[in-house]
């Protein structure tokens, strides 16, 4: 079975080499043959979306021998930013719809995304909670250190959804640019506190503890996914219905991700 290569932002452009090698060797086939897929798919996804769409990803290569996957995870802002600039991509899915709507505007998606998931934020503090914290207002104390998503980012849109619901200004060490970068930094002890998404918080195990607060539902993400132009259209699909069928919904809703809005 090919194997699955998940990258970075700082791998997140991917370059695909096809053509004819000067020994004769045939060029890779991305099309389908006699109902096979095959060829190679790179899929553009939310940083939050890295531990599901990895085992998506397994799946769908299980189910097709002669196709691989090539993941790239970062902030969707920063993964739109890319795809724009040229970067190669057959799928994009993104931690919302802001973003996804941009590279419709851009001419860059073919046809309607489709909702496959949602999210809420959730308080995310070190193994022990030693800073004590139980609240949104107690990220507002400068005493504690709290790191929060950049605005542009999805985890940060929503994160000044709430602060707006609550009526709160939060007191940030730092503006992260993707969820995970957020999460690395209470999980090392750098940050007492943290607003992630509950899916991390279900993903980090023992390593963190996860306070849950009422504002979150004034901020749901809905998480879109859709084909890029130029790209491989009959791996895009499939890969999209995998995910949007039982398969990749059983996955995402084990992850904690709640169902696509109706």
């Amino acid at each position: 079975m090919a194997s699955i290569r998940a990258f970075g932002r700082a791998a997140a452009v991917v370059v695909l080499l096809t053509g004819t090698a000067s020994c004769g060797a045939p060029q890779e086939d991305n099309s389908t043959t006699a109902g096979r897929l095959s060829g190679t798919l790179t899929v553009f996804a939310a940083a939050s979306l890295t531990d599901t769409f990895t085992q998506i990803a397994e799946e769908f290569e299980a189910r097709h021998p002669d196709a691989s996957v090539q993941l790239s995870f970062a902030g969707s802002s920063d993964l739109v930013t890319q795809i724009t600039a040229g970067a190669p991509a057959d799928v994009f899915a993104s931690a919302d719809t802001s973003n996804m709507d941009k590279l419709i505007e851009a001419g860059l998606v073919l046809g309607a995304p489709v909702d496959f998931a949602t999210n809420t934020l959730m308080i995310a503090v070190p193994a022990g909670n030693p800073a004590g914290v139980t609240s949104l207002e107690d990220l507002v104390d400068p005493a504690n250190k709290v790191v929060i998503c950049a605005p542009q980012v999805p985890c940060g849109t929503a994160t000044v959804k709430v602060e707006q619901a609550a009526g709160v200004d939060i007191s940030a060490v730092s503006e992260e640019s993707s969820v995970t970068d957020v999460l690395g930094k209470v999980t090392s002890g750098e940050a007492d506190a943290g607003l992630v998404y509950v899916t991390d918080v279900s993903a980090a195990s023992d390593a963190v503890e996860g306070i849950a607060f009422d504002e979150s539902a004034e901020a749901v993400n809905t998480y879109p996914l859709a084909p890029v132009v130029d790209g491989n259209t009959d791996l895009a699909e499939a890969f999209i219905e995998l995910v949007t069928g039982e398969g990749g919904q059983t996955i995402l809703a084990a992850a904690g991700f709640g169902p696509p809005s109706p």
